[in-house]
């Protein structure tokens, strides 16, 4: 009788990537969403593959993790575990094979082997590699988003719309997410593997990367350089002779390339719409539901009491006693993703900040901050809730002071978080007002003035 002999492996990557809806992304890899199966297409020399005699499986590898995943003759995948099922129980040369990745495998870059064991005796081999990303068409998956529209717009959508200026004079910027330009997938996985996280215990990180939450947080991380090998460096000079202008930028390709082929260089120069932008594009690339938002007014409490405190002389002259800021305009990015670490329903949009403004846990990086956790005022609820609710909602308190006393203050309430917007989904350039995603409706301006005549220190214990 004839020897089973392995002629070759084909892991259909152009009919599985049309399935997987990852057609158009550029990688060295079959790139594949997890929760769904795929097929590849084994060709046997020799005799036929017989499923009653010869068994057959793969072995699944991502860095120092691996599964071994028996192929069954019939049966249904498991939604929990690795699985793989062959088409067909009649012997074939051309024998195809369905496997199935859990909705709650990790994001990366996987080494697909397989072992044929015969009566002959056993021989492995390594077919390929594959690409695993986050999944929001599958139900199971916890960025699972409903409305096909949203998933076209939040994932698949490779241009955007950035808001910019002041509430009265509001400029609108198209921008190229560029997900689908060459190689751009490939460096955005690097960028994962690059992280201070993986770096400093790979298995940990590979492990953690099933969670988007955990996913998004090393990324806000990494697009900006200040505690990694991240990809932008900020500059607010207005000097950027070394560099690029911050508004030169029109899309994330450029500048993923240069942080790619200079060796993991910052970048020179991002700001805040652009550290938003990159992030955004990463975030689509890996299969996680993302948009651009512009809050305009934004405030930065650089003390962590949800206060804007302004100090002026009786001249009306501004004192650089606090160093709490409200900047024209302040972007980020909003993910979204089921949130399972959190008591009560926090699922949905999530805010992410890749702007190094605060650190968060010792590293500069903002969020996942639960849209739902801002507006309800749940300031207790991870990560950085507190943080972000001043930048919408912060009390700002003139403080007026005479040779060291504070000789009135006022409050305005409705100062900050002016306008919160982001693009309209669909093809239409429109803005979309979703201020009241963050805040509560708005009232008149409320201006309390006290005459009071206390010492300057007293005044930062509020």
């Amino acid at each position: 009788m004839d020897e089973l002999k392995l002629r070759n492996v084909h892991l259909q990557q152009v009919q599985n990537q049309i399935r997987h809806k990852t057609d158009g992304l550029s990688s060295s890899t079959l790139v594949l969403r997890r929760g769904q199966p795929f097929t590849i297409l084994i060709n046997y020399d020799g005799r036929p593959f017989d499923p009653l005699k010869d068994k057959l499986f793969f072995r699944i590898v991502l860095g120092p993790l691996s599964v071994e995943v028996p192929v069954s003759v019939s049966g249904q995948p498991s939604p929990s575990q690795w699985s793989a099922i062959l088409e067909g129980s009649a012997p074939v040369r051309t024998q195809p094979v369905s496997l199935f990745s859990p909705a709650s495998s990790s994001v990366g870059v996987y080494t697909l082997h397989m072992r044929v064991e015969t009566h002959g005796g056993v021989k492995s081999h390594v077919l390929g590699e594959f690409t695993l990303l986050c999944n929001p068409w599958c139900q199971a998956d916890s960025v699972f988003l409903k409305s096909e529209d949203l998933r076209n717009e939040y994932i698949r959508n490779d241009i955007g719309l950035l808001f910019k200026g002041c509430p009265n004079n509001i400029d609108s910027q198209p921008w190229s997410f560029d997900q689908y330009e060459k190689g751009i997938l490939d460096i955005c996985m690097k960028l994962l593997q690059l992280s201070p996280q993986s770096q400093a215990d790979a298995r940990k990180d590979l492990l953690n990367r099933n969670s988007p939450v955990y996913i998004s947080r090393v990324i806000s991380a990494m697009v900006n350089c200040q505690d990694d090998k991240g990809v932008l460096m900020g500059n607010w000079s207005g000097k950027y002779n070394d560099g690029v202008n911050p508004s030169t930028w029109s899309g994330s390709a450029d500048i993923l390339w240069k942080w790619s082929e200079t060796q993991f260089s910052p970048v020179r120069y991002g700001q805040c719409w652009v550290f938003a932008a990159v992030m955004c594009t990463v975030m689509r690339a890996l299969g996680i539901p993302t948009r651009v938002v512009t809050n305009f007014n934004s405030a930065h409490d650089t003390n962590a009491n949800m206060v804007i405190e302004e100090y002026y002389s009786e001249k009306g002259e501004k004192l650089s006693i606090s160093k709490d800021r409200i900047w024209n305009f302040h972007v980020w990015v909003e993910s979204w993703m089921k949130r399972p670490d959190l008591d009560g329903d926090y699922d949905g949009w999530q805010v992410l900040d890749p702007t190094p403004q605060e650190t968060s846990a010792g590293m500069y990086r903002c969020g996942p901050a639960a849209v739902k956790a801002v507006h309800e005022q749940k300031v207790s609820a991870p990560y950085d809730v507190p943080f972000v609710y001043a930048e919408v909602n912060a009390d700002v308190r003139k403080i007026i002071i005479r040779d060291g006393k504070i000789l009135e203050t006022s409050v305005d309430k409705d100062r900050v978080g002016t306008l919160i917007c982001t693009k309209r989904p669909g093809p239409a350039m429109l803005m979309q007002d979703i201020t009241s995603e963050y805040k509560t409706e708005m009232g008149n301006i409320l201006f309390q003035l006290e005459m009071v005549d206390v010492p300057l220190k007293d005044s930062l214990k509020w």
